[in-house]
């Protein structure tokens, strides 16, 4: 219990801190724009999407927050889905951040599985975000769903920076990024505790390796789907 307690205070602290950093430069950007007596519009203008774009930003953590806190409370309604198809859907509407100079693999086989599309939907955006944003350039992403002895498995593997073996269990945490680890832009370190909150709540089961040529080799494993009526998946 009181790991749990701990585990929750760094929680809050961490979220209060990701919170607060945003707001503060926002603060600071307004404040900066306000000591100029007589500031031109070009330069008003340059402040507004500035403030808009930390705004956004804000946004974004404060949905990836919420979504976790859905993913981990465990009760949301079901339906059958094929994680082919998931797929599909995300990767056309992630084609606009694609970087040009990665490859992307495609391979997809029917993978019927049950659960939340939008919650599936939410984990697949994060694992493949998550490829984009640490593979190298002239790298390579590869994306493939299908049975793997009978059981629906999405798989999605990325060159990049060697990962250590030993760090892989701390990707998971709330807030943990590797600090060696070059990115395309900055993230929360939220990505893949969604991913870990979403797969415990379908009672799917997540193997992580590091890549073949740096990066991650990630397996999810979803439950097959049930000859049942739809209704509450309580796991």
């Amino acid at each position: 219990m009181d790991a749990a307690f701990d585990a929750q205070r760094r929680f809050v602290a961490n979220a209060s801190h990701e919170l607060r950093t945003p707001l503060t430069l926002q603060r600071t950007v307004i404040e900066v724009a306000l000591s100029n007596p007589d500031p031109d519009v070009k330069a008003l203008r340059a402040v507004c999407e500035r403030t808009l774009a930390i705004g956004e930003d804000q946004n974004q953590l404060i949905d990836a927050l919420l979504t976790l806190a859905s993913s981990q409370s465990g009760v949301f309604r079901t339906e059958p889905l094929d994680l082919a198809e998931v797929v599909t859907d995300v990767l056309d509407d992630l084609a606009p951040t694609r970087p040009e100079d990665v490859t992307l693999d495609v391979t997809l086989a029917p993978a019927a599985t049950e659960g939340s599309t939008s919650l599936v939907e939410r984990l697949l955006t994060n694992l493949v975000g998550n490829a984009q944003r640490y593979t190298r350039h002239d790298g390579w992403i590869r994306v493939t769903t299908g049975l793997d002895g009978g059981v629906p498995t999405l798989r999605v593997v990325n060159s990049g920076p060697v990962v250590p073996r030993e760090a892989i269990p701390s990707l998971y945490q709330p807030f943990q990024r590797l600090g060696h680890r070059s990115a395309r832009g900055d993230g929360h370190g939220l990505g893949l505790s969604i991913v870990a909150a979403i797969a415990s709540a379908h009672r799917a089961r997540i193997t992580t390796e590091p890549g073949p040529e740096g990066g991650l080799d990630i397996t999810v494993a979803f439950p097959r789907r049930r000859d049942e009526p739809h209704g509450m998946l309580v796991p």
